[in-house]
């Protein structure tokens, strides 16, 4: 069963620091009656993130009263915007935000297409207009084995896949990054298959919790952070929650990946956090919270085994990891 869980907001958007960006919120309709969980890969440890002018910085306020429903407090703005995996701008973590600055995230369409009954390219604010935006606290457990909570905003990707009609020959939905090396400078490190390509089976894509996110603690996506558009899959590495989204195709047989394409040993197309089964350099039994001394063990399915779970009965999660 596929059971929902929501979590009040907790106040996630102090309104009192988002006086830039009220018209912003009227238009994009926040659903805030409840919320429910929340995670992906590339985020912070430390940080300098720049806060919206004349504002302090989004979550300095009432930090201690936003938590998970697991009582885990969420991360701070700065630590979220400034620790971050983000190949296509570089392999230095903290050096992400800096360089991915003035990264042009409007106009922006992204296509969705491939074995559907309705295709059709949409323009990203489009997206924001036509689906009802929700905040959503996640876990993000990267494959690195830190970790963070992040108060995420964005519409279930079900959504959209509902209205693309996915035909009966459809079994896997694959993502594409953009692939623009003028604006992202890591793309002309050739040792990478460029585009960023991902892939989830379509009863995972439609799952309630998989979220196509479109910003974080009240506001737009920052760009370092996947703007405009990232998929946030809780239960699994962050590296499967693709960033800066061109391309939604519904197709018939499994995808190929970026990561599982490089090193298939080390990172499998599912990509579910298991704590029972290491990566092939480093145990995934625990992990770092960022902003916490101690590790912390690492839950099965990142802690939301309730929800998903059942998508995997019968299958052996070492072997299809």
């Amino acid at each position: 069963m596929n059971k929902k869980i929501h979590i009040p907001p907790s106040e996630i958007t102090p309104r009192h620091v988002y006086l830039s960006r009220r018209d912003f919120l009227k238009a994009m309709g926040i659903a805030g009656a409840g919320a429910a969980l929340l995670a992906a890969c590339g985020v912070p440890e430390g940080g300098g993130a720049q806060s919206p002018a004349g504002t302090a910085a989004p979550g300095d306020a009432g930090i201690g009263r936003q938590t998970d429903e697991l009582g885990d407090g969420v991360n701070t703005y700065e630590d979220i915007t400034n620790y971050n995996n983000y190949y296509e701008f570089t392999t230095d973590k903290q050096g992400v935000a800096s360089l991915a600055r003035d990264f042009k995230t409007s106009p922006w369409t992204v296509e969705v297409g491939g074995l559907v009954d309705n295709p059709k390219t949409y323009d990203v604010d489009d997206l924001l207009r036509k689906f009802p935006q929700e905040e959503r606290i996640y876990r993000l457990r990267c494959v690195e084995a830190w970790s963070m909570v992040i108060p995420w905003m964005g519409f279930p990707l079900a959504s959209l896949l509902k209205e693309a009609g996915p035909t009966s020959d459809a079994k896997y939905v694959r993502f594409e990054t953009l692939n623009d090396p003028a604006q992202m400078p890591g793309l002309k490190n050739r040792l990478y298959p460029w585009p960023y390509q991902e892939g989830l089976r379509l009863d995972e894509a439609m799952n309630d919790l998989t979220l196509l996110a479109t910003g974080l603690y009240g506001e737009l996506m920052p760009p370092q952070n996947g703007a405009p558009l990232r998929l946030v899959v809780p239960w699994k590495y962050g590296f499967k929650s693709i960033k800066a989204i061109v391309k939604i195709e519904l197709v018939a047989g499994q995808p190929s990946t970026m990561w599982s394409t490089i090193a298939p040993n080390e990172y499998g197309f599912y990509a579910n956090v298991n704590p029972d089964v290491p990566h092939p350099r480093w145990s995934q039994a625990t992990e770092r919270r960022i902003g916490e001394l101690k590790r912390r063990p690492t839950l099965l399915f990142n802690g939301y085994a309730e929800q998903v779970a059942h998508l995997y009965d019968g299958m052996d999660l070492s072997k299809n990891f």
